[in-house]
């Protein structure tokens, strides 16, 4: 079988762990040569050393858009092109509500989340009008399209890297470039730990708690695991999605495809609490309802 990134160049930012990390491994697994940026240099240089000369680390503050320019040239001048760009660093970032706004923290999210990537796809375009085309895809969240997932700064970031993938789309497609962005639903990684300050040693085991126990906080009756993550990117970059871009891929369980009553009878819904009755009492109705249905007249 054909490896499906055979002969192509990508960036990964984010690469050092979770869901960077599992695009690492499978997008040389498919045959790319990666440029792996992070700003964990030691994890990073421990990838690249694991998987060998196919991956090339540069560590990389993506807030720093000198340090990103730098890593996305140095795939180029490392590799000789560049024709994928996983736009996935990130992290939780301010967790202040409205009145507890600050100028900087806000900033600084942003940064993090949105401008970096608004930076990296423009640092990568050159590199990919050489090649005559390429692929982007940008790591967005089920918090862009519904509230009640996230803090308000990174929700807000992460809409609008939706929208800005949208908008880009339209200047990039003249020049054979796509751009797709991937929204995770919770995904067992170190960014719930960073959420809530936690160190890095901390995070991980948080993330092995999550992977453990959140099966059932989505239809789908598992955990998200960063490969699920990495698959999608794969997908996205690969000529599999040719004639696929400006749009968004929901890898989230089924988290959002309704409220939880829509999925799991032992909650209640509106309708329920109107008529003031338990979970155990509408199974009761809907069970005597299957056995007594209504005929027609």
């Amino acid at each position: 079988m054909a490896q499906r990134l055979q002969g192509k160049v990508a960036v990964i930012t984010g690469a050092a762990s979770g869901i960077g990390e599992a695009a690492v491994e499978l997008f040389v697994a498919e045959g790319a040569q990666v440029l792996a940026a992070d700003k964990n240099a030691e994890a990073g240089a421990a990838l690249a050393d694991r998987l060998g000369p196919a991956v090339h680390f540069m560590p990389c503050d993506v807030t720093d858009c000198a340090q990103l320019k730098a890593a996305i040239d140095g795939a180029a001048a490392h590799f000789g092109g560049l024709d994928i760009l996983f736009s996935n660093a990130g992290a939780g970032g301010t967790a202040a509500g409205v009145e507890a706004f600050d100028p900087a923290s806000w900033d600084f999210t942003q940064a993090l989340l949105l401008r970096s990537v608004a930076a990296g796809t423009a640092y990568a375009v050159p590199h990919m009008r050489r090649r005559g085309g390429g692929a982007m895809v940008n790591t967005s969240s089920v918090s862009a399209l519904q509230a009640g997932y996230a803090p308000l700064c990174y929700s807000v970031a992460k809409a609008g890297v939706l929208h800005y993938t949208k908008v880009a789309a339209t200047e990039l497609s003249a020049l054979r470039i796509r751009i797709n962005a991937i929204v995770p639903g919770f995904i067992a990684t170190r960014i719930f730990g960073g959420l809530m300050q936690m160190d890095h040693d901390q995070s991980g085991a948080l993330a092995a708690q999550i992977a453990q126990r959140s099966g059932t906080a989505n239809p789908i009756g598992r955990s998200g695991l960063p490969q699920d993550i990495a698959e999608a990117a794969l997908f996205l970059a690969s000529d599999a999605a040719g004639f696929i871009t400006g749009t968004h891929l929901t890898v989230d369980g089924g988290l959002t495809i309704g409220p939880r009553h829509s999925w799991d009878p032992n909650v209640a819904g509106p309708m329920t609490d109107a008529l003031g009755l338990s979970p155990e009492q509408l199974r009761a109705l809907r069970a005597q309802r299957a056995q007594h249905p209504v005929q027609p007249s």
